[in-house]
């Protein structure tokens, strides 16, 4: 008998889970949230992962769970738990990346380097920050935010009046607006048994919070992959991560390395690894939550870049531009989610290896240039 891995969440992130899925012979199951799902081929439930009576029906014929997004509640996981059911990544690693505040406190407890933060509840609360921090800061919902999501710059103390009236008891996080030379992003993979693996560290390029571009590795990064590969390692270690974990970062300018964000997933920042590394970040996920020993993630090539296609063409797919684009560039990989185009969304990706970081970043450019609006 094959194993069988449930996904929940019917995103992206599950359908590039299907490929090597197949070459490793494990069955992929997906609790999607709607018909039409980007995992839609590999769906084999509709419902609502915030029930836990839907989520136990689902995780009954399976062997491990694991996600798509980390949005699943702690009383749903607590009820997988509970029933038995093997949980990668599990409640307590989970509940770090779904709450902005318990990551930083965690974090903050562990010794990694973070931003300057705290709790705000009112406006006197941020107004005493911003004093501190130069007049001006960044506040962050703790739950929900992604791509941009969630996130403010502030520079007076009633500039988050409408979020800290939402946010009641929990207050907000705000936190020192980082200087910053650039974003850099380390993911490694551990399993159960405690293996880990890391990938080379990358630059990530975002535009309007979102993540566009990502070069593989970090150009010029001198002693940084060393650093930031041990404290990724070190984090999944202490907090128990099975599975993918992306540790998103700040290089700022007075030479801090700083962590930004978690996710406890295969990561946007990861895509390149399906063209540009021996074992992408997919397989080596499915390896980990089975606890099958992980794969070499090394690079097959220089250099990869992995340029974002958001919004998508106007009126089309990304297949529906394909003739012009797989003719022009025979040599760069595309990928797309099956979604329809809107306005900001991540509809798919093409990626790009060489040599020559140069040429190969153009090709990676002028191949998603196909599928602009």
């Amino acid at each position: 008998m094959c194993p069988v891995v449930g996904v929940i969440g019917g995103g992206q992130l599950a359908r590039m889970m299907v490929p090597p899925a197949l070459e490793l012979g494990v069955e992929i199951r997906v609790l999607a949230e709607v018909e039409g799902a980007s995992a839609a081929l590999a769906a084999t439930a509709i419902g609502d992962y915030t029930d836990a009576a839907t989520v136990l029906a689902f995780a009954r014929d399976v062997d491990v769970v694991t996600f798509d997004h980390e949005h699943v509640p702690q009383s749903v996981l607590g009820a997988l738990v509970d029933a038995g059911h093997a949980v990668h990544p599990g409640p307590d690693a989970l509940s770090v990346a779904q709450d902005k505040i318990v990551m930083r406190e965690r974090l903050t407890a562990m010794g990694a380097p973070v931003p300057d933060w705290s709790v705000v509840h009112d406006a006197e609360g941020l107004a005493a920050f911003l004093d501190d921090h130069g007049g001006r800061a960044v506040v962050k919902t703790p739950r929900g935010g992604y791509d941009g999501k969630g996130v403010r710059v502030v520079s007076g103390s009633r500039d988050a009046d409408d979020w800290l009236a939402a946010a009641g008891e929990r207050g907000l996080l705000v936190e020192e607006l980082v200087d910053f030379r650039r974003e850099l992003a380390q993911l490694v993979a551990r399993r159960p048994s405690g293996e880990v693996r890391a990938w080379p560290l990358v630059e990530t390029v975002q535009r309007d919070g979102v993540c566009a571009e990502v070069f593989a590795p970090a150009p010029s990064a001198g002693s940084l992959p060393a650093e930031a590969g041990a404290l990724a390692q070190r984090i999944a270690t202490q907090l128990g991560v099975t599975g993918v974990l992306a540790v998103e970062l700040f290089e700022a300018t007075d030479g801090r390395l700083l962590v930004n964000e978690l996710a406890m997933r295969p990561h946007n920042t990861g895509h390149w690894t399906i063209d540009g590394s021996i074992t992408s970040q997919f397989e080596q996920h499915l390896r980990a939550v089975l606890d099958l020993p992980l794969g070499d993630p090394s690079p097959t090539a220089p250099w990869a870049i992995m340029v974002n296609i958001l919004g998508g063409p106007t009126g089309a797919t990304m297949p529906d531009r394909y003739p012009m684009a797989l003719a022009s560039h025979p040599g760069v990989k595309f990928h797309s989610y099956g979604k329809q185009s809107r306005p900001g969304r991540k509809v798919g990706h093409v990626t790009a290896t060489g040599t020559d970081l140069d040429d190969t970043r153009a090709m990676a450019r002028g191949a998603a240039q196909f599928f602009e609006p």
